[in-house]
């Protein structure tokens, strides 16, 4: 259910805007991607689990204000990152 350190440090230097970046809304959106695929994944056979999917709605939700966010700051970097992601829009 969660993501190694590997993966994750995979991710940040993927979408890393500069060198050491951690906290940016591309970086973090990428991580919440990454734990919602896998928690999607996980209730294909744990049905029933529903305390770990109010954590998804949560991280969900999360990721839908950060995108949000990112694109009313900068309308070319939220299309870049929808199409990298491969998510709707």
């Amino acid at each position: 259910m969660t993501i190694t350190a590997e993966r994750k440090e995979a991710l940040i230097t993927e979408h890393a805007r500069e060198s050491g970046d951690t906290g940016s809304p591309e970086v973090q959106i990428a991580i919440l991607t990454e734990r919602i695929v896998n928690l999607t994944e996980h209730f294909k056979t744990h049905a029933k689990d529903n305390h770990s999917r109010r954590g998804l709605l949560l991280m969900v939700n999360k990721r839908r204000s950060l995108l949000d966010y990112l694109r009313k700051k900068d309308q070319s970097r939220y299309t870049a990152l929808i199409a990298k992601l491969g998510l709707r829009k």
